[in-house]
């Protein structure tokens, strides 16, 4: 068993906090600021501080964001939402550069089998979105797997009766997918090929 000092074990142990970062990446990265300049690294740490402390969710959204609401919902027409499960779903669509409607993002997945209900995520704000009648579509974007599927068809089936086209992204995306590693071609397909549900 290998003993570190106590700065270097912290600093491993903040590292393990990251989603997939385990005890071997965990370290590289805690030698690599020890490594750094000391400059360099107090700018890393200044990013990570500025980032926490101006970074937020859009009031309306959900996205993260800077300003609020956020420049997406500031700047376009909610004609059309597209429902994602995260913020990293958004810059996903957004980096094709095609679609031009708002998001509205769940922060997670319906999964009953980890206690996440209705209730657990972020489908009132949806629902309060489209009460007003401007909303002529819903995209149902959300990953195609087993939580996915059932968030997207619990969503549908409460907004169909509102007389709201509900639409699912279709081809492209393989079953288990999550759209953050989805190539840009996979994506756009899968947006412009979504059917109604």
């Amino acid at each position: 068993m290998e003993v570190y000092i106590e700065p270097l074990a912290k600093l491993i142990a903040a590292f393990t906090k990251l989603p997939g970062v385990g005890q071997r990446t965990a370290l590289r990265y805690a030698y690599a600021i020890i490594n750094m300049h000391k400059e360099d690294a107090a700018e890393f740490a200044l990013a990570i501080e500025e980032a926490k402390e101006q970074i937020h969710y859009c009031s309306v959204c959900g996205n993260f964001t800077v300003n609020d609401p956020c420049d997406i919902c500031s700047s376009r027409e909610s004609k059309a939402i597209c429902v994602v499960k995260e913020p990293k779903d958004v810059l996903a669509i957004e980096k094709l550069r095609e679609y031009k409607g708002v998001y509205h993002v769940l922060h997670g997945a319906l999964s009953p089998l980890d206690g996440v209900g209705p209730d657990d995520i972020r489908i009132k704000e949806l629902l309060g979105r489209v009460a007003d009648g401007s909303v002529e579509e819903v995209i149902l974007a959300t990953n195609s797997d087993v939580e996915g599927e059932a968030t997207a068809i619990y969503i549908s089936k409460l907004l169909k009766p509102l007389g709201i086209r509900v639409t699912r992204i279709a081809q492209g995306l393989p079953m288990g997918a999550e759209l953050e590693f989805a190539d840009d071609v996979t994506i756009s397909r899968a947006l412009s090929d979504r059917k109604e549900i």
